[in-house]
């Protein structure tokens, strides 16, 4: 049986439709910072295999606000997942990093043997390090134990089921959600930094496929790099959900806010030359996921009445 960890979340919901038969987990079932409740956990289900997508998340402004939150929270939930896996013989664990786990001042494209070689960017340093720790209590756990624990490091994701609350999600449903309240009120919108960083992004169900493909083929002990490598500005991509949501106000940018790291690309090569995967069209994702939102709002995540 597999056990996905942070199963009601945006990636944990694609994977229901590859999956369905997976037990996923949520926070009102356990809370993983707890050990003694994680190992209830993998008691009742003994899981064979464990994706591990669990963890506290949000964008540039919730990181910047709850760094000593976001970097326990992380460190523990990460902890008592490897730990209860390793005691519970799970055969197998993958596990998601995140491209903030580089290093701010690095070469690029970002490959993964530079994970460590320097200090990640200030703005979220803190879950950085706390998913630059769940790579070597991995590797740690692989060397003494010969667990086959492995890690993958996606970049933005975005789909269907994201988290939109303003105080803490990521840019792309934070902007969905401010572009479509603006259009509502007839008001412009308004939206942090000057819009010039560079992203890429990757659709969650591109996602959920590209993990049941690692499950199958990589059992390497160091992380692979698994997001789309397509960069767009932050910009470019504020301007395609304001057209796809027919917004005619207008985009102004706050350049006093942070804008955060200005580009961060990913070298994807190590993950395609073992698997065969096609990423969905941005635009054709960004569709589907306001098409989503329309139609779901305000019962979103995120969205209280």
């Amino acid at each position: 049986m597999i056990l996905v960890t942070g199963g009601t979340g945006m990636v944990g919901s694609a994977l229901k439709s590859l999956i369905p038969s997976a037990h996923f987990t949520s926070t009102a079932e356990c809370d993983l910072r707890n050990p003694s409740e994680t190992e209830h956990l993998f008691a009742h289900y003994r899981p064979s295999e464990v994706i591990h997508l669990a963890a506290r998340v949000g964008g540039i402004k919730a990181n910047m606000e709850n760094l000593g939150a976001f970097y326990y929270d992380n460190i523990m939930i990460n902890t008592n997942v490897l730990e209860a896996s390793r005691k519970h013989k799970v055969k197998k664990v993958v596990s998601l990093l995140s491209t903030c786990v580089y290093p701010d001042n690095v070469s690029y494209p970002l490959t993964e043997e530079q994970i460590h070689a320097g200090d990640p960017h200030e703005s979220n340093f803190s879950y950085a390090y706390a998913k630059r720790m769940l790579d070597v209590q991995s590797r740690a756990y692989r060397k003494q134990y010969g667990c086959n624990f492995v890690t993958a490091v996606p970049n933005n994701l975005f789909g269907e089921n994201d988290n939109f609350d303003l105080e803490d999600s990521h840019v792309i449903p934070a902007m969905i959600r401010k572009i479509y309240n603006a259009g509502l009120n007839d008001e412009d919108v308004y939206l942090w930094g000057d819009g010039s960083p560079l992203r890429e992004f990757t659709y969650s169900k591109d996602l959920a496929s590209i993990l049941m493909l690692l499950l199958k083929e990589y059992d390497g002990e160091y992380p692979i790099n698994i997001g789309c490598s397509k960069e767009y500005s932050i910009k470019e991509a504020a301007e395609m959900i304001a057209e796809i949501m027919r917004f005619d106000g207008e985009i102004i940018w706050q350049t006093e806010m942070p804008c955060g790291q200005h580009r961060k690309p990913s070298n994807n090569s190590k993950f395609k030359s073992i698997c065969d995967i096609h990423y969905t069209d941005f635009e054709k994702a960004l569709r589907n996921t306001c098409k989503w939102f329309i139609m779901n709002h305000p019962n979103v995540r995120g969205i209280t009445i």
